[in-house]
């Protein structure tokens, strides 16, 4: 059985990073995320965010996606109904 890796170190401020946000591809996870996105540039003082969005939320992301969000600083995925 493989040993879990320990979480990744809280960030001291969001202020000047890159962030992801993923929607899993559920209704209503864009509008999240909309309001997420904003809260982070007007509040938080992000420098960037980036928007991915997995084909369907039955399935792990693909490649191609956790490569473009592997850049941020920090990820924050949306689950909605």
């Amino acid at each position: 059985m493989a040993e879990a890796a320990p979480p990744a170190p809280r960030l001291a401020t969001l202020e000047g990073k890159t962030i992801a946000l993923l929607d899993i591809s559920k209704p209503g996870g864009s509008i999240f995320l909309d309001r997420i996105e904003h809260r982070l540039k007007t509040q938080h003082g992000v420098a960037a965010v980036i928007r991915e969005m997995k084909p369907t939320f039955a399935k792990p992301a693909p490649d191609e996606v956790l490569q473009r969000i592997r850049i941020a600083d920090a990820v924050i995925e949306a689950l909605a109904d």
